[in-house]
């Protein structure tokens, strides 16, 4: 693996926790910079647009690996309940393994603070959402579940985990997490 390669990496990776922990408008490029103890000069090589083209980077490459971890639970559960619940759980066990540090719903930082920034990070937040409900609803299709009314579990569901997610980072719990699971098979049925 190049240098580049790193300090590429080392300032999405902290730009993300940054964006994430304390949020995007709270968060500088020196900050970032400094962090990741990259140099100045490869921030704006990697991302010439600057902030925004960082912040789009972080949004993508979250929406990759949810997209990922929710399509593995998918492929590999009997039912889409039981897939939606072990993607939740598993996500409850990391909550706790971490201490609920950086751990943070998309929606958090995403659709509250960065949507407004400009139309391309709303159009990218906008995707993420639809990504994540694709997954969901392309397996209660394949289930026999109508396509409309799968589309709109499938976003009852994602909201009902990005709020859960919310209520147990500040709660420092997980039974929001674990309510939410007990009510999946109930939503998906």
């Amino acid at each position: 693996m190049s240098n580049k390669h790193n300090a590429r990496e080392a300032i999405v990776d902290t730009a993300s926790r940054l964006f994430f922990t304390q949020g995007y408008h709270a968060t500088g490029l020196n900050q970032i910079i400094r962090d990741s103890e990259s140099p100045k000069g490869s921030l704006y090589y990697y991302f010439p647009q600057g902030k925004e083209e960082l912040a789009l980077t972080c949004i993508n490459r979250t929406s990759e690996e949810v997209t990922h971890l929710l399509r593995h639970y998918m492929e590999s559960e009997d039912t889409p309940a039981q897939a939606v619940q072990n993607f939740i759980l598993s996500l409850a066990a990391e909550a706790e393994e971490s201490s609920f540090e950086g751990l943070v719903p998309f929606s958090f930082w995403v659709a509250v603070e960065t949507s407004c920034v400009s139309h391309e990070l709303r159009t990218a937040c906008q995707c993420v959402f639809r990504d994540w409900q694709d997954v969901i609803a392309k397996r209660l299709i394949q289930e026999g579940v109508e396509e409309e009314a799968a589309v709109r579990k499938a976003s009852v569901v994602v909201s009902l985990y990005e709020g859960a997610l919310l209520q147990a980072l500040t709660c420092r719990s997980i039974q929001p997490l674990i309510a939410a699971v007990e009510s999946i098979p109930a939503i998906l049925a």
